[in-house]
């Protein structure tokens, strides 16, 4: 209410008269379709809205409001961005949470990656890659596919090309793929890598060969207690009583013959009928082994649904704050943009100048199979091409994400509209919301940042003695994922040879226009 008081009047309650109104349900309420346009908010909600003076917005899929708008609607765009990145917070129990996993992560005094897999089973069901498991999974991918298909939230068939979409980009990049490609880029193998996201669909083993090739790869559960975490979840009942005792055999035995021996009236109940068989393996998805039905979420699993909105919400907020991130996936399971690609648009709002790689999925998977049978050993041509397209990726990958996810939610990329530069160059800093120099082209116009965004410093130079540090440290081509391998290896391979040709190509790449910063 306080950040938006210079734009419009927010209350907390509805006047008595409208409160009975409401009650009734005789209230205007309007469904509001997925990015409606201005029209329908002018010519349609407009007129009720002054006639009854109330109106109530059910907006069932989030988007509101298209992406883009006309240029007078500029001013609506910059309160779309004071409405989210400023307006609206987290619970104080949960930021305050979050605050505590950041500054354990920073306490060894080393920036760390955060890393959003968007391994879920709706955006794997909805774009087709089922075969990426080959176990198990794949039938639980299926069925929610044939589930999407007979409600029409997808179109096609149920039997599709999972090779053929992983090739065109289309599937998520799996934790061993991106462990690949921040080895090959230079990051060396104690790196912290913080894994967010409520959900990795495939369980931990996914990620096992994501910590062979990390030994710090955490979470917000590794990185806090159960009481930190059960403090935000409020006061909850204790719902182990609500459930029924399961019958031991010799129960079940007794009540059978109870009922055969039983007179006519009055007759005890007959025990229960048999119930599907739960496989303990991996947890609830053990009903695919005996039904074709998904069971009903029980109280428990609605209740952990809840928790992964609020473990989201930690992530969110890490991940924002991180010194790099990378994205698995920018999808959800309708087509519109995921958790990282909100949280790719605030880094980019918060601090144009953060080091976010946004990797191009056909890219690295065609990189990926033109060294599969060495991939373990690759050679330095090959760790080049790698390293030139994360390196472009943070620029080529602003120009993708204003013309794919601007399209589909304006906070996916909130500029040229929203972005702002420091008001004067005789101050010593920039504001978070700067962008560097090298970037104004990628981000269009930009305007001055009002007085109160004091954010800080940006860590552009802490990324710069990073970069200066992989091109001085040239992991070689032998044992490329092995520990402690690239400086000693290097120096008795001839690495003042390497690094020089490194230094070359790199000078090279400078004069093509393939690394801006």
């Amino acid at each position: 209410m306080t950040a938006l008081a210079k734009d419009v009047r927010v209350v907390k309650t509805l006047p008595k008269d409208l409160k009975g109104a409401r009650r009734k349900k005789k209230i205007p309420l309007f469904r509001v379709p997925y990015q409606a346009s201005p029209y329908f908010f002018l010519h349609r909600v407009l007129p009720i809205l002054n006639k009854h003076s109330v109106v109530e917005l059910v907006v069932p899929d989030g988007g509101c409001l298209q992406a883009t708008l006309a240029p007078q609607f500029e001013e609506l765009q910059r309160l779309r961005c004071r409405v989210s990145f400023h307006a609206l917070r987290f619970r104080q129990e949960v930021q305050e949470l979050a605050t505590n996993i950041l500054h354990r992560l920073r306490s060894p005094g080393r920036p760390f990656i955060a890393y959003d897999p968007g391994l879920t089973r709706d955006a794997l069901a909805y774009y087709g890659c089922a075969e990426l498991f080959q176990d198990v999974h794949t039938e639980l991918i299926q069925h929610k596919r044939a589930w999407m298909l007979k409600r029409g939230i997808v179109k096609g068939s149920l039997s599709v090309d999972s090779a053929k979409k992983r090739l065109n980009g289309s599937c998520p990049l799996m934790p061993e793929e991106i462990g690949i490609l921040l080895r090959a880029y230079g990051y060396s193998w104690d790196t912290i890598i913080y894994v967010s996201g409520g959900e990795v669909f495939g369980g931990q083993r996914t990620l096992i060969p994501l910590h062979s090739m990390f030994e710090n790869v955490v979470d917000r559960t590794s990185l806090s207690s159960s009481w930190e975490l059960n403090r935000i979840y409020g006061r909850e009942s204790n719902l182990a009583s609500d459930y029924p005792k399961k019958l031991t055999p010799v129960d079940v035995e007794l009540k059978r013959e109870a009922w055969k021996l039983a007179g006519p009236r009055p007759r005890p109940l007959p025990p229960p009928p048999a119930r599907p068989k739960y496989y303990n393996i991996e947890g609830w998805w053990g009903w695919v082994a005996e039904s074709d039905n998904e069971p009903d979420s029980t109280v428990m699993e609605l209740r952990m649904n809840a928790h992964k909105l609020l473990w989201e919400a930690i992530d969110y907020v890490v991940c924002v704050e991180a010194d790099v991130f990378i994205p698995g996936f920018d999808h959800d399971g309708k087509g519109h943009p995921n958790f990282a690609t909100l949280v790719m648009g605030h880094r980019l709002y918060q601090s144009a100048a953060s080091r976010t790689y946004r990797p191009n999925r056909k890219q690295v998977v065609k990189f990926l199979e033109e060294t599969r049978d060495h991939l373990y050993q690759a050679n330095r041509t090959w760790l080049t091409s790698i390293r030139r397209h994360l390196r472009k990726s943070l620029l080529d990958g602003l120009r993708g994400a204003s013309v794919q996810s601007k399209s589909l939610s304006f906070l996916s990329h909130p500029v040229p509209e929203c972005s702002c530069s420091s008001r004067g160059p005789a101050e010593p800093t920039s504001h978070a919301s700067s962008p560097p120099h090298s970037v104004h082209a990628a981000l269009g116009s930009v305007h001055h940042c009002p007085a109160w965004m004091d954010t800080g410093v940006t860590s552009l130079s802490l990324e710069k003695e990073h970069d200066e540090d992989l091109d001085e440290d040239d992991t070689s081509s032998s044992g490329l994922f092995l520990r402690n391998s690239g400086s000693d290896t290097a120096h008795e391979n001839g690495g003042g040879e390497a690094s020089k040709e490194e230094a070359q190509l790199e000078d090279q790449e400078e004069l093509e226009g393939g690394e801006r910063r």
